[in-house]
């Protein structure tokens, strides 16, 4: 839906207002008729105007949307920003909990006062629906991406889950429990701040004690999968298909072949319906360019050539704790009216949140973002709520927001960049219209044209891809003018 507002009226975010079940996609930033995302912030003073709006949420949301742009299309050039092949992080591997931690704030600021409570769930169900939906659509396999003229999916191999399907399953939890689980105790001190949110805090034990109970207690047997046409290894007929056997029978193993997150994955979502190019292909036993794609090195096990679901339905689990994480840095801006009691409470959430993802490190629970591990959970949304009080301070707090208007803009039309940019809609598009042969076409041009100006082909590859970050920019800044923003 794309909503186009006349006034640049501003709602106060703090206030108690009826907007009951919030005018808010988790993915999209709200357009200036919108009730959530308003807060104080006139200057480096220590109290609220709630005439302003959150300017700091857009700009964390669009510095989010613009490191996608950043790692997915120039992390074949640097691997080291890619994701990581399996244990560990890299900058790629952020993206996600950036995401899910803003979706959480945006929910806390949206259900702040809910009138209607079946009302506010029948929203969240539709939007959840929606983007799920969404997700589906520019992820399932439809859209063939740059480079291929092409699109249509078989059903039979259509990718279920994806980036806006779990965000869509974080969104869910996190926005029943708002409107259901908050009693309406007035919070005046950190107890009465708990008891008024340890319903939610008891869902995130639940949900976190289910991950690790399934992902250290369930059993892997072997399994087999099925590589058809030859297309990853020369052993397989040019016709036809093999039938390759991965030796498990372990219990709590991490690795790529035998985990319990893919094994989930396997028997609920079925190996057709999976990712076909997980992170495990770029790790040493898969490709002789690690960390980049490359050949199969001589004697490379079976179960490189098998599907893995990045975003699957376990590891979803542990990535809904991020969303809810996000949701109580929310809660504690709602609450909490001065600058620097919001950073400093802030600011030692993070601190025990990094250091309980080190710890957890050091006791053998390592960084996984493919397993989406209690360990990365804790140090990425830890990085999440750092980065939210570096942004925050500058921006809504000093009030230096004018080298963040191309972010902040971006942030307010989030959900159209993500699908045109992020998912290659846009330069696919571009692609259609050539001279000729198809490779001659603007996009290719224009890269070509850098690279040749530069004389290096990667640095050629960075510099095209901030040039369409800030393309994406001056579309957003222009969408914001006219105001016009895409929600679901």
């Amino acid at each position: 839906m794309v909503v186009i507002t006349e006034t640049d009226e501003r709602s106060p975010l703090l206030q108690n207002s009826s907007h009951s079940a919030g005018e808010i996609t988790p993915f999209a930033s709200p357009s200036p008729g919108d009730h959530d995302g308003r807060l104080s912030a006139t200057g480096p003073t220590n109290h609220t105007d709630p005439k302003q709006r959150l300017v700091s949420l857009d700009v964390f949301r669009g510095l989010t949307v613009a490191l996608m742009i950043l790692v997915d299309d120039a992390g074949g050039a640097f691997p080291s920003i890619n994701h990581s092949p399996w244990f560990g992080v890299t900058l790629a591997d952020f993206v996600m909990p950036f995401f899910l931690f803003s979706v959480g704030i945006s929910i806390s600021l949206v259900f702040k006062k809910v009138s209607s409570k079946p009302a506010a769930t029948k929203k969240v169900v539709l939007r959840t629906i929606k983007l799920f939906l969404l997700g589906l659509i520019l992820q399932g396999g439809y859209f063939h991406g740059r480079d291929d003229l092409t699109y249509g999916v078989d059903i039979n191999q259509i990718r279920w889950m994806g980036v806006l399907q779990r965000i869509a399953i974080g969104y869910l939890l996190a926005s029943i429990t708002e409107i259901w689980c908050v009693n309406s105790n007035e919070v005046n001190s950190a107890i009465a701040f708990g008891r008024k949110y340890y319903i939610q805090w008891l869902f995130v034990f639940v949900l976190g004690v289910l991950y690790m109970s399934i992902l250290y207690g369930v059993y892997v047997p072997d399994w087999s999968f099925e590589v058809m046409n030859g297309n990853f290894s020369s052993s397989v007929p040019e016709y036809g298909k093999e039938t390759q056997i991965v030796q498990c029978g372990v219990r709590g193993s991490l690795e790529p072949p035998c985990n319990a997150v893919g094994l989930i994955d396997r028997l609920l979502l079925g190996e057709s319906h999976l990712y076909k190019r997980p992170v495990y292909k770029r790790t040493q036993e898969c490709s002789i360019n690690s960390p980049d794609y490359g050949p199969l090195p001589p004697n490379a096990p079976a179960w490189c050539l098998a599907p893995f679901d990045p975003e699957g339905l376990l590891s979803s689990l542990m990535a809904a704790v991020t969303c809810f994480l996000g949701l109580q840095y929310g809660h504690v801006m709602g609450h909490y009216k001065g600058h620097m009691q919001r950073i400093i409470i802030w600011l030692v959430c993070s601190s025990c949140l990094l250091i309980l993802g080190y710890v957890l490190m050091v006791i053998g629970v390592p960084l996984s973002k493919p397993l989406y591990t209690l360990s990365y959970m804790c140090i990425t949304a830890g990085a999440s709520g750092i980065l939210l009080i570096a942004i925050f301070y500058m921006v809504d707090v000093i009030q230096i927001q004018k080298p963040m208007k191309l972010l902040q803009w971006m942030g307010m039309n989030a959900l159209i960049v993500y699908a045109l940019a992020a998912c290659d809609i846009f330069p696919a598009a571009l692609q259609g219209v050539y001279w000729r042969s198809p490779e001659n076409n603007l996009v290719n041009a224009t890269e070509l044209l850098i690279s040749t100006t530069l004389h290096s082909e990667r640095w050629g590859k960075l510099v095209f891809v901030f040039v369409e970050i800030i393309f994406w920019g001056l579309v957003s800044g222009f969408l914001h003018i006219k105001g016009i923003y895409v929600k679901l």
